[in-house]
């Protein structure tokens, strides 16, 4: 057996001389698993707001999505977009146009982003769970085009939901100057009828400013034939989206972005990320507070044990040795607390999943869940254990050989 752990062992978990010493340690123990379990359970929340934020975007946003490297607009009918049709893995294949337009809605204006899709825009997302209303996804008939907006937009237009009057949609036309004469002349207008829903997907960037159109009426607005701003596509299922993305790279080549749906969603995330991170490292730095109690609690150990010393001494011992043992006492505190925190870190976590304990507020009308969510994940509870190992280790290591020169 290693001599320095068994004594750092008998050290930790036998009564001491002074009663202070093991209310001391137990303290220094609490203290890392506190701190422990305020790390798993933190980054577990975050965990929880990413994957719902995630489960947002994907109700609207594609599996992936073809856009142009340069400028805004590409040729729809290139031949590598037919190759990337043609993939057995591809379900469904549909362009997009998005452009800025001025909409009226009888004295109201707003600034929106028209949306053009084709047909089997439906069969891409699951329209049928973000559509709001009695009517249903309709975007033109041998009468008339509809467009459906975003349900915030709604409400700054005063429009309602199922709109009597049409919308006036106005957009420049292209490559022609302002006539400032009659400046009216150099926009194009048309009128979008209500099919009677507004779809809603709790994102202030879709549901305050756009509104889904057909593809054709978006060309006819904007003066485009067959240009579109993206493709959006949807794999079959049991398809690999990483492998995929590669395999349409590879067909389109350097002048193309094929973005998954985290990418298309690439600042969103960044931010959260970022958020993690510097939760993570506040945390730490208490976690490093914290360990200064281990200190305090071998100090008093070594001043407790100083004829446990000499008698070791006088048995052969070196400095070496009895150094080690005050530094094993120390590591197993910090180690002890680390699983106890990493254990109650995760039980409460189950319980938030289980039971949604604590709350978002006292009104729930104004959150999307009622509680915090919470998703474990374990890379993150294998980080928070090798952080408080590392931090504890080091956190003992200069002053237990310091104490040890001084006291003993």
């Amino acid at each position: 057996m290693n001599l320095p752990f068994y004594i750092a062992k008998r050290y930790l978990f036998s009564k001491k001389s002074h009663h202070a010493i093991n209310i001391i340690s137990g303290i220094s123990v609490c203290g890392v698993a506190l701190a422990t379990l305020a790390l798993v359970c933190t980054l577990s929340v975050f965990n929880g707001f990413q994957e719902l934020v995630a489960g947002f975007f994907t109700s609207f946003d594609p599996e992936l999505k073809i856009t142009v490297k340069e400028g805004k607009v590409f040729d729809s009918q290139d031949e590598r977009l037919a190759r990337v049709k043609a993939l057995p893995d591809v379900d469904v294949f549909t362009c997009t146009l998005e452009e800025n337009a001025m909409v009226q809605y009888k004295n109201k204006q707003a600034m929106v982003t028209l949306k053009g899709v084709e047909d089997n825009f439906e069969q891409l997302v699951a329209i049928d769970s973000i559509l709001y209303g009695r009517g249903k996804f309709m975007l033109h008939d041998e009468v008339a085009d509809y467009g459906i907006p975003g349900i915030q937009l709604t409400s700054v237009l005063g429009s309602g939901l199922a709109f009597v009057d049409p919308l006036e949609v106005y957009a420049p036309k292209r490559n022609a100057k302002v006539n400032l004469a009659n400046p009216s002349a150099s926009f194009n207008r048309s009128y979008l009828y209500s099919p009677g829903v507004a779809f809603i997907v709790n994102q202030q960037k879709y549901d305050d400013a756009y509104i889904l159109v057909s593809l054709d009426f978006a060309r006819r607005l904007f003066d485009y034939t067959t240009e579109v701003s993206a493709v959006e596509l949807k794999l079959r299922p049991g398809s690999s989206t990483g492998k995929v993305k590669e395999e349409i790279s590879r067909i389109l080549g350097d002048g193309f972005v094929v973005a998954d749906r985290y990418e298309q969603q690439a600042d969103v995330f960044r931010i959260m990320e970022i958020e993690k991170l510097i939760s993570y490292l506040f945390l730490t730095f208490i976690l490093m507070i914290a360990c200064f109690n281990v200190i305090g609690s071998l100090s008093m150990l070594i001043i407790d044990k100083k004829r446990d010393v000499a008698t070791l001494r006088n048995l052969g011992a070196s400095d070496h040795l009895i150094v080690r043992i005050f530094l094993f006492e120390g590591r197993m505190i910090s180690l002890i607390g680390a699983v106890i925190g990493i254990v109650l870190g995760l039980a409460l976590c189950y319980i938030q999943q289980r039971f949604g304990l604590l709350t978002l507020g006292g009104s729930t009308d104004n959150f999307v869940v009622d509680a915090y969510p919470v998703s474990v994940h374990a890379s993150d509870v294998l980080l928070v254990f090798v952080t408080v190992v590392v931090v504890g280790f080091l956190s003992v290591w200069y002053p237990v050989r310091y104490l040890s020169r001084r006291l003993l």
